[in-house]
């Protein structure tokens, strides 16, 4: 059988610090090595399929003049998530999520990254039989446990000692990625270093702007705000901290947390339901700040919790394995295909 050609149109990776840029970095380097698939990107060439990664306008244009090939749109959010991400006039925040729903419904195929939210896309009236679910996927030569003594190395260049307790929050600095709650836990917790990796990607139209710059600017004194690190030295913040704490009020898959779990941090989570059928429970919850810092308190002091907590992210990351999700875009794909050509 001749290879299926896909064109991965993206411009993901423009901006840093987001997730969408990491989910799709990985997924083209994931199905580039694959036997079965030709990959181009952002090509002008003829393909079988067209993978749209990104809703920019110029993209649903392309869908548009690709009549004859197969469109697929990754679902990276809902109209729903895009609530406490960025602010907009009330009219033009109307047009952006219609905008949205058209750009999904445009596609041939979807794909989303949680079941969950295949309810959430048929309430917006899209037809639940167009969506696929196919999980993020984490290179593990990329993200991975360091050694002991590079750790112990890697903690001193960013002013750790090997005894200090060190949090990390990783992700846009937007009001629903909880960075309020963040710092507020971090307050009633002196003693314990929180650092956050991340910023504004979108500027001042990130929601809550004004009031989320000025914690940046003038955060505690145990509170390190590190900007947007670069994706390849993300590993090396996993490492060198103890736990990945994502206060989140509304998230699709976070690739923080398959990244994290690649080095074996434990996880403390908002008690969300989207995260029951991904992540199987192999994580602490809480559903306020009082929660979060019960929690945080007892990783710290309970060396056996936290071997326990060790040992489910490790199991995390090897169900999320390169083969497993590897094959499962190989079958989508040459699924399209075939049904393409019985019609």
């Amino acid at each position: 059988m001749d290879k299926i050609t896909i064109n991965m149109l993206s411009c993901a990776d423009k901006v840093d610090g987001q997730g969408v840029g990491s989910a799709y970095l990985e997924q083209v380097a994931l199905v580039k090595e694959s036997d079965k698939l030709n990959i181009l990107v952002n090509s002008k060439e003829v393909s079988d399929i067209v993978h749209v990664h990104t809703i920019d306008p110029t993209n649903y244009i392309k869908m548009k003049k690709n009549k004859k090939g197969i469109n697929v749109a990754y679902v990276h959010f809902l109209p729903t998530t895009l609530d406490g991400s960025i602010k907009l006039p009330k009219f033009a925040f109307k047009v952006f999520k219609n905008y949205v729903i058209k750009f999904y419904n445009k596609a041939d195929k979807l794909v989303v990254v949680n079941p969950t939210f295949i309810d959430d896309l048929e309430k917006v009236g899209i037809d639940r039989k167009k969506v696929t679910y196919i999980p993020n996927y984490v290179s593990k030569e990329k993200f991975s446990k360091f050694s002991p003594k590079k750790r112990s190395v890697l903690r001193e260049k960013y002013g750790f000692s090997d005894d200090d307790f060190v949090v990390l929050g990783a992700g846009q600095v937007q009001t629903r990625k909880g960075v309020k709650d963040f710092v507020e836990c971090a307050k009633k917790l002196p003693k314990i270093k929180f650092i956050w990796c991340g910023g504004f990607s979108f500027g001042k139209i990130t929601d809550g702007y004004n009031e989320l710059k000025e914690i940046m600017d003038n955060p505690p004194k145990n509170v390190k705000f590190l900007g947007i690190i670069p994706r390849e030295e993300m590993n090396t913040m996993y490492n060198i901290s103890d736990v990945l704490f994502v206060p989140s009020y509304n998230e699709l898959f976070p690739m923080t947390i398959l990244e994290a779990v690649n080095s074996e941090t434990p996880l403390i989570l908002r008690d969300l339901d989207l995260y029951k059928d991904i992540l199987f429970e192999k994580y602490l919850k809480g559903n306020n700040n009082k929660e979060f810092v019960k929690l945080l308190k007892m990783l710290q002091e309970d060396k056996k919790l936290y071997k326990k907590c060790q040992k489910n992210s490790r199991e995390i990351s090897e169900f999320y394995g390169k083969e497993h999700v590897l094959k499962l875009w190989e079958e989508f794909y040459a699924d399209l295909v075939k049904q393409k050509e019985s019609v």
